[in-house]
C-alpha cells in the first residue's frame, strides 16, 4: 500500500527546517557578540541576558563553537573569547580586500555631492602614487596623474600618510629622504613639517595649498586597516581660489567617507 506523503510529512519537515534555521540564527547572535571591541570575554549569563536566551541554550550553543575553534573558554574564569578559527575568518576577509575597488563608490559619491575631483592614493615606500580619480561636471576643475610618484612631505594627500605614520616610520622618513621642493610653498624644514602633522593628527585630515601643485589645493584623509595603520588616502582638490570657501564641507564629507571604509577594512577608532 502507497504511504500518503503528501501534507503531513511536509508539516514535520517544515518545521523541522524552521527549527534548524532558529537555531543558525541563535549561534551567529551569540558569535556576533564577540564582534564587539567591549566584548573581548563574555560569560554564560551576560549572553544570555543579551539575547534574552535561557543559560542552557547558550551552553549548547557555545559548546558547538567551540568544537569547531570558532570560541575558546578560559577554564580558570568560565569566560568565552573568540578562537583561532574566528581569527582566520577575518583574516581571509580582509585578505580580499580590494582598498581600489571599495573606495571608487565613496569616490564617485564625493565628486558627485562635492562638484570637485576626488581621488584615491596608495603608499610605496616613501612615497606615494594616485591609482583612481572621478572629475565633476564643470568647466574649471582639477585633474591628477596616475602612477606618477610623490614624496611624503609635498602636499595633502602625501602629508595624511605620512602624519599617521609610526614614529619610527617618521624619524626614518626625515633621516632618509630629503624635503626637496615640488612647488615654492612645498614645506621643507623638518620642524615646520612635524608641527603641520601633529595638527594634522589632531583634526584627522590634512590639508594643502599650492604645496604639490600650482593653483590647487585639497584636504585628504587616510583610510585605516585593522592594525590602524593607512593602507590608502582619500582626497578632494580643487582650483586655489574656488577651494578655499569649500574646505570644510570638504573635510567634512571626506571624514565621513573615509571613516566608513575605514570600518570596512576592519579598523575600531580607539
Amino acid at each position: 500500500m502507497p504511504i500518503d506523503t503528501s501534507k503531513p510529512l511536509r508539516r514535520r519537515g517544515g518545521e523541522g527546517a524552521s527549527q534548524t534555521v532558529a537555531t543558525v540564527e541563535r549561534a551567529a547572535d551569540v558569535f556576533v557578540l564577540f564582534a564587539d571591541p567591549d566584548a573581548r570575554t563574555l560569560g554564560v549569563t551576560e549572553i544570555a541576558e543579551k539575547l534574552e536566551m535561557s543559560k542552557a541554550a547558550v551552553h549548547r550553543i557555545l559548546a558547538s563553537l567551540r568544537l569547531r575553534g570558532l570560541i575558546d573558554l578560559d577554564e580558570e574564569t568560565r569566560r568565552y573569547s573568540l578562537g583561532l578559527t574566528a581569527m582566520r575568518l577575518g583574516l581571509a576577509y580582509l585578505d580580499r580586500l580590494d582598498v581600489r575597488r571599495l573606495a571608487a563608490p565613496e569616490l564617485v559619491a564625493l565628486s558627485r555631492t562635492l562638484s570637485e575631483t576626488a581621488t584615491l592614493s596608495i603608499r610605496t615606500g616613501s612615497s606615494r602614487v594616485y591609482v583612481d580619480q572621478v572629475t565633476p561636471s564643470r568647466e574649471v576643475i582639477m585633474s591628477v596623474t596616475l602612477g606618477v610618484s610623490y614624496p611624503l612631505h609635498a602636499g595633502a594627500s602625501s602629508k595624511a600618510f605620512l602624519a599617521f605614520l609610526s614614529e619610527e616610520e617618521v624619524d626614518a622618513y626625515f633621516r632618509t629622504v630629503p624635503l626637496n621642493r615640488l612647488t615654492e610653498r612645498t614645506l621643507v624644514h623638518e620642524d615646520v613639517l612635524r608641527k603641520d602633522l601633529a595638527a594634522i593628527r589632531r583634526r584627522g585630515y590634512a590639508k594643502s595649498t599650492a604645496e604639490r601643485q600650482p593653483g590647487s589645493a585639497s584636504v585628504a584623509a587616510p583610510i585605516f586597516d585593522h592594525h590602524g595603520a593607512p593602507v590608502a588616502v582619500l582626497s578632494v582638490c580643487g582650483p586655489q581660489e574656488r577651494f578655499r570657501g569649500e574646505e570644510k564641507q570638504c573635510a567634512e564629507a571626506l571624514l565621513e567617507a573615509t571613516g566608513r571604509l575605514s570600518a570596512r577594512m576592519g579598523h575600531v577608532p580607539k
